[in-house]
């Protein structure tokens, strides 16, 4: 073959390579943009769907009917409050009769003067229940709060709302909820105190007093603590030692316990008051012990635990009932 022509082949093969390679690299693009609209595709669907749940949530919650307060206050005396806004009903509390509740006589008379001005719409004051463990501080105000619905009729009796240390910061949510109620509440926190960096309990302060709202006048607040201004003695020491102005960094802080109008003290009973306390218990509920017998056994128990309150008195009576086969249903 001569060179002229070899060469015209030669270009003439490059030639056809070049267009192959050509419309080879064009069709792999087109693939590729064929598939772009479909993933676009995939995307609205699921907004849409997602859009369309969305309407029928709203529809589902729009046709629901709205809670009613009123209503769900009447189902009970006592509920616990939980940070949702649900009120849950208690229809059974754990409480003890007032009259078994022995060396607080002074205490007991003072709180439930207060009650009973509160629930016949009298000005009263918000209550901190302090000091010794186990002398019935939060026993005296279940046993206050039942003891003024004795003789009510259904529309005047008193509710208690138990709310959680750990939930105080919610409390604004539950006035708010209380205060369009015709019914009158104790809001009820057993166990308060505060401790290290805790600041929740300027939300207690606010409400309590110092808000723009204040506390609704239907509602009034009982709190227990084993701590006279509900706060550590480091936390306040520790203000002290590292704030600028020391003085009001601690006024800050024990202001919270001024802000309840009625303080009412605790204090460790004598031996006589816990015999006093046994010995009243026994007869309540049919325990038949000789006199001599039960003192001594009583001293013995509360000797082993260390110490002697309406608590260990308690504890000695159940032990001493499940020993004797004496059920203890009127508790």
């Amino acid at each position: 073959m001569p060179k002229k022509a070899k060469k015209k082949a030669k270009k003439k093969a490059e030639k056809t390579a070049s267009k192959t390679a050509s419309k080879a690299a064009a069709k792999t693009p087109a693939k590729a943009a064929t598939k772009r609209p479909a993933k676009a595709l995939d995307r609205d669907t699921a907004e849409r769907i997602a859009a369309a749940l969305e309407t029928i949530a709203s529809k589902l919650a729009a046709a629901s009917p709205a809670p009613n307060p009123a209503k769900s206050f009447d189902a009970a005396d006592a509920f616990v409050w939980h940070p949702d806004g649900r009120l849950a009903p208690v229809p059974h509390v754990s409480r003890v009769e007032i009259g078994l509740l022995k060396g607080v006589d002074r205490m007991r008379d003072i709180l439930m003067e207060n009650t009973e001005r509160f629930t016949n719409g009298l000005p009263a004051n918000n209550a901190l229940l302090w000091g010794a463990r186990g002398m019935g501080k939060s026993s005296l105000v279940k046993a206050a709060h039942a003891s003024i619905n004795v003789d009510r009729k259904p529309a005047d009796r008193l509710k208690l709302i138990e709310i959680h240390r750990e939930d105080i910061e919610s409390l604004p949510g539950l006035m708010e909820l209380l205060r369009s109620s015709s019914f009158r509440f104790i809001v009820f926190c057993d166990d308060l105190s505060f401790d290290g960096n805790d600041a929740s309990y300027k939300s207690l302060k606010a409400v309590l007093e110092g808000g723009i709202e204040g506390r609704p006048d239907n509602v009034i607040l009982y709190a227990t603590s084993n701590r006279r201004h509900l706060l550590a003695r480091e936390m306040i020491e520790n203000e002290r030692s590292t704030a600028i102005n020391p003085g009001e960094a601690v006024e800050e802080k024990v202001s919270l316990s001024d802000r309840f109008g009625l303080w009412l003290g605790f204090h460790r009973c004598s031996q006589d008051e816990y015999l006093a306390m046994v010995k009243g218990y026994c007869d309540h509920f049919g325990i038949k012990l000789a006199d001599e017998a039960l003192e001594r056994e009583a001293l013995e128990w509360s000797t082993t635990r260390g110490s002697r309150s309406g608590r260990v008195a308690w504890q000695f009576t159940q032990e001493l009932a499940g020993r004797l086969g004496v059920r203890l249903g009127g508790k």
